[in-house]
């Protein structure tokens, strides 16, 4: 009997140790980096030439990839706009400001709206490894410089600042947008399994002094036009506020940012999911759920509330593990309300003669005055039909047969 009760003893601690680790919910997976290396250099590839400013305002716009869209379309809807003259025409337009710098290069915008997938990574990149982003930029330039195909010329200077590299344009109110071919700027490319974001020479370019690289017309551009730039040794963008020349018309009250390190804004983002799970809480976006959930026909469901109406009903908790859940309970239907009769009229009383009392209206009166109807002709049909009785014939007057005789 010891020896059983102590197995039973075991087991019942076996079962209430295994039930206390199901109820403890597992720890969070550790994340890992958003993007690889290769993926990184993969995408970095066409645009680490750039220079600086330019560069800055194309990593920060990538994170609103809808408004991208929108200012790519309204480019193309305005081909005759160039420079700055297409960024005051779009002053009015709700867009982050580094998305409407980019209206001043159609040719770049033209891109990202045409390779929105990259776009997307690009921003998400930025977002959630921006001090890699910025190593990867400055690993790309020097692969450059050492292929002998990232020098100073007229259009730009090259330069080395305490280790990083640093492209700047040589005139301050001229900018010039290189194009080149990565799979020969950078030397022989070294991931196989990724090669790098390519497109076709953009129109109009012709091939400059390096080789792999040309060169498009300048564009004009005002002093203080970019507004940020990188702190490489900081692994940050510092901005200043835009020059009016973004919002000419600003509401009244509104105050411009303060200078200092870039910070996203998500309401830019437009509802576009991000990435990572440490981005989506930084940014209080919730999580994004496995699946989309199915299209519901609204029947026997509730409909969405219209704009300024209440909301939907929040759903019930699902029940718990432990608790088998409620059964439905179906009301049972409502009794079906017969109106009750008028009572009927009281009899006066006659001392000679009783009359009958008139029954009240009923649903029913028009089937009774029917059937005494059916009755009484009925009663009549029987009467006409019964053997009438022949009169009496009256006697012949006397001697009448004897006169015939």
């Amino acid at each position: 009997m010891n020896i059983m009760a102590g197995r039973w003893k075991i087991l019942t601690l076996a079962f209430a140790a295994v039930a206390v680790m199901a109820q403890v919910p597992p720890p969070p997976p550790a994340e890992g980096p958003a993007f690889s290396q290769a993926e990184l250099d993969q995408m970095l590839a066409p645009i680490a030439l750039y220079p600086d400013e330019l560069l800055s305002q194309v990593l920060m716009a990538a994170t609103y990839p809808l408004e991208i869209v929108e200012a790519a379309r309204w480019s193309s809807a305005n081909p005759g706009l160039r420079g700055e003259q297409a960024v005051s025409a779009a002053a009015a337009q709700p867009w982050d400001p580094s998305v409407k710098s980019l209206l001043a290069f159609p040719q770049i915008l033209s891109m990202m709206d045409q390779k929105l997938d990259w776009t997307q990574r690009l921003g998400n990149a930025f977002l959630a490894q921006q001090q890699q982003v910025m190593n990867t930029v400055q690993e790309l330039r020097k692969r450059a410089y050492a292929a002998g195909n990232l020098r100073s010329s007229e259009r730009e200077v090259v330069q080395d600042q305490g280790g990083s590299i640093t492209i700047v344009q040589a005139s301050p109110q001229v900018i010039y947008v290189p194009y080149y071919d990565p799979f020969f700027v950078y030397g022989p490319w070294w991931w196989p399994a990724y090669p790098p974001v390519y497109w076709a020479p953009w129109p109009g370019y012709v091939v400059g002094p390096a080789v792999g690289i040309w060169w498009g017309v300048g564009v004009g551009i005002s002093m203080g036009f970019f507004f940020g730039t990188f702190d490489w040794p900081h692994y940050h963008v510092v901005v200043r506020p835009p020059p009016p020349l973004y919002h000419p018309y600003p509401p009244p009250g509104a105050r411009p940012p303060p200078p200092g390190v870039w910070q996203h804004d998500p309401g830019h983002r437009r509802g576009v999911p991000y990435r990572t799970e440490t981005v989506r809480r930084e940014f209080g976006q919730a999580p994004r759920p496995l699946a989309m959930p199915p299209r519901i026909e609204y029947r026997g469901h509730e409909a969405p509330a219209l704009q300024g109406g209440p909301g939907p009903r929040t759903p019930p908790p699902p029940p718990s593990r432990a608790q088998p859940p409620a059964p439905v309970r179906t009301p049972p239907p409502a009794p079906v309300r017969t109106p009750p009769l008028a009572p009927p009229r009281a009899q006066p009383s006659q001392p000679f003669h009783v009359q009958p009392s008139v029954p009240p209206p009923h649903a029913f009166e028009g089937l009774r005055a029917g059937s005494e109807r059916t009755r009484e002709f009925s009663a009549r049909g029987q009467a006409s039909m019964a053997p009438r009785a022949s009169p009496p014939r009256s006697a012949p007057p006397a001697g009448g047969a004897r006169g015939r005789r």
